[in-house]
C-alpha cells in the first residue's frame, strides 16, 4: 500500500528550459523598475538563468506612466552596463531589451506617436491591471495593431476578471498570451494556477516567461519542470520562445 501510494505521487521527469532556450519576460537591469536593485543583483539572476538552461534574454522593465517613466535611452544604458559586466565577468548569454507597457489612459495617447520597444517580430509586451480591465481595451489592441505591432499580453492567468470567453475574444483578435512559470506552482495564487491550466488546456498559450524580479523567485522555477502542465506546454509544440 505505502509502496503505490509514492508511485502515484511521483514527480515527473524534468522537462528543463533548454527546451525553449529563450525567455521573453524579466527585470534585470538594475535600479529602474521592481526588479534587480543594482549590478551585482543582476549579475546573480543572469548566472541563475544560464544555470537553468536559458541561453537568451530579452528583458523587460516597467514602462508605468505613474510610477516606473523608463525610457528607451534609460533602458538602453541600463543594459549597456549590464552587457559590459558580463563581458567583464566572462558570462556567455544573449541578452538584449524590450519593455513591459501597462495599459493606461497615458499609454493610448503616445500610440502612433513614438516607437515602442518590441522584439522579434514587432511584439510588443504589455499588461493590464489585476484590479480591472481596461477601457477601451480592444481598441487599444487595434490601434497597436494598425501600427505594425504584434501584440503580447503578459501573465493572463492573473487577470482575474476574465473567463474563458474573454480569453477567446482576445485570441481571435490577434493577442498572443505570455504565461508566467510560476503560475504553474501557485505562487500567486490556487485561482491563478487554475486559470494557468485553463488557458494551457485551451491551448491558448504562445510564450512562457519568467517574469523574474529578485532572487526568492529564481529558486522556484526549476519546480516548474516537473509540473504536468509545463509538460502539456512543451507537448503542445505552440510555444514560441525558441523561435526568437
Amino acid at each position: 500500500m505505502f509502496n503505490w501510494f509514492r508511485k502515484k505521487q511521483s514527480k515527473l521527469k524534468p522537462i528543463g528550459f533548454s527546451n525553449i532556450g529563450t525567455d521573453i519576460h524579466s527585470h534585470l537591469i538594475p535600479g529602474i523598475d521592481d526588479g534587480a536593485k543594482d549590478l551585482d543583483d543582476s549579475i546573480s539572476l543572469i548566472k541563475n538563468f544560464k544555470h537553468l538552461g536559458f541561453n537568451k534574454i530579452i528583458t523587460t522593465p516597467h514602462i508605468m506612466s505613474d510610477l516606473y517613466q523608463n525610457t528607451p535611452t534609460i533602458i538602453y544604458k541600463g543594459l549597456e552596463a549590464l552587457k559590459k559586466e558580463l563581458i567583464k565577468q566572462e558570462i556567455d548569454i544573449d541578452i538584449s531589451a524590450a519593455a513591459e507597457y501597462y495599459v493606461d489612459y497615458d499609454f493610448e495617447q503616445r500610440i502612433g506617436k513614438e516607437e515602442f520597444l518590441s522584439f522579434g517580430k514587432k511584439y510588443i509586451l504589455i499588461e493590464f491591471s489585476f484590479l480591472e480591465e481596461p477601457r477601451n481595451m480592444y481598441d487599444i489592441i487595434f490601434k497597436l495593431q494598425l501600427e505594425g505591432y504584434v501584440v503580447v499580453l503578459a501573465h493572463p492567468a492573473r487577470y482575474q476578471y476574465f473567463s474563458l470567453d474573454d480569453y477567446n475574444a482576445l485570441i481571435e483578435r490577434g493577442v498572443l498570451f505570455q504565461l508566467n512559470l510560476l503560475s504553474l506552482v501557485g505562487y500567486y495564487s490556487r485561482e491563478v494556477k487554475i486559470n494557468a491550466e485553463l488557458l494551457i488546456k485551451h491551448q491558448l498559450v504562445s510564450f512562457v516567461g519568467t517574469d523574474c524580479h529578485n532572487l526568492n523567485q529564481v529558486k522556484l522555477y526549476d519546480k516548474c519542470e516537473t509540473m504536468s502542465s509545463w509538460h502539456q506546454l512543451i507537448e503542445s509544440g505552440r510555444l514560441l520562445n525558441n523561435s526568437l
